[in-house]
């Protein structure tokens, strides 16, 4: 019996491609929609040939949309926005561009939408990341009423750009200067997150939104010293006051301004600035990964496998450290 077609638009980024490998790993085919398919083509071997398929769509174009979608039994949209600090880019992908996506679906008789949000998405933000991932999910419900929406907090994971960059600055660094110290994170492994995007996308969750968080919090000043602790790196850590915060995000804003976007700011925007104010945690009482059935799994149980790269001797430092034990005949 062939299987249904699941479109995933941004199924190449980050949680899209597990998104992807799981609906494959499943039988499903899979249109994963993406402005530059032939950037995606890595996706092709997560299924059988011809299983899955990378296909130009632009969330701000509808004919593109309507095409990527046509056919499709469900829909899960993982576009975003991850740096920057315009209103109207963030604005055209994560509100309008959400609610695209989900007209469109609706109207080609998708059976299911799965939408990614955010933990922390407000319409009353000083944030244009979290007020837009808010009004995208209005968007989202205002077409697509019977909708899963799914609201991760920060997502940990081999490619990610969380957990990757503080072992990275680590790494060259001699203090690590840390933005919003006492803030509060709940990370979730991006796998888990894309289990729960795929119960979705095939009927198994009921509608509504989920908020979805690892076992274990941790502020960020935590979180940096885990990261010290496996990559086996000493660094002083500094917390930077937010009013500190802002003026350095400012001026890597406008290095990007003046720059024309030469200079991509990935290290610290005005946007995120305002994010680190407030903590990042699931809600009292909100429906989570318990009522998917998915155990979520620890940081403990995954980061040291990726972040051994970040330690002084690479993967080979635990050869390194037995040789030293090794009696000279």
């Amino acid at each position: 019996m062939t299987r249904p077609i699941v479109t995933v638009f941004g199924g190449s980024g980050f949680l899209g491609r597990y998104v992807t490998r799981h609906l494959a790993r499943h039988g499903y085919r899979v249109r994963v929609a993406v402005r530059r398919p032939n950037e995606a083509l890595f996706v092709r071997p997560f299924g059988a040939v011809g299983q899955v398929e990378p296909v130009q769509a632009n969330v701000r174009d509808e004919a593109s949309v309507r095409a990527a979608i046509r056919g499709a039994a469900a829909v899960v949209n993982c576009t975003a926005i991850a740096f920057g600090d315009r209103p109207a880019q963030m604005a055209s992908v994560q509100s309008r561009g959400a609610g695209l996506v989900a007209r469109i679906a609706a109207e080609e008789g998708a059976g299911h939408f799965v939408h990614v949000s955010a933990i922390g998405a407000d319409p009353d933000s000083d944030s244009h990341y979290a007020r837009t991932k808010a009004e995208g999910e209005a968007a989202v419900l205002a077409t697509f009423p019977k909708a899963v929406i799914l609201r991760p907090s920060v997502l940990f994971g081999t490619e990610d750009q969380f957990f990757n960059r503080i072992a990275g600055l680590a790494r060259i660094l001699p203090v690590m200067p840390l933005f919003g110290a006492a803030t509060r994170f709940q990370p979730a492994y991006v796998d888990d997150v894309a289990e729960a995007a795929f119960l979705s996308a095939t009927g198994q969750a009921k509608a509504g939104i989920y908020e979805l968080g690892g076992p274990q919090i941790a502020n960020f000043r935590e979180l940096t010293q885990k990261v010290l602790d496996i990559t086996q790196r000493r660094r002083l850590m500094i917390p930077v006051p937010f009013w500190a915060a802002r003026i350095k995000a400012w001026s890597f804003d406008a290095a990007s301004f003046l720059t024309g976007g030469l200079f991509l700011n990935t290290l610290l925007t005005g946007d995120q600035v305002r994010l680190l104010r407030h903590d990042n945690v699931v809600a009292p009482g909100a429906r989570g990964f318990a009522d998917l059935g998915i155990t979520p799994e620890p940081m403990d149980a995954v980061l040291p496998g990726y972040l051994e790269r970040f330690r002084p001797h690479g993967q080979f430092d635990a050869i390194t450290a037995s040789a030293k034990n090794l009696k000279k005949t």
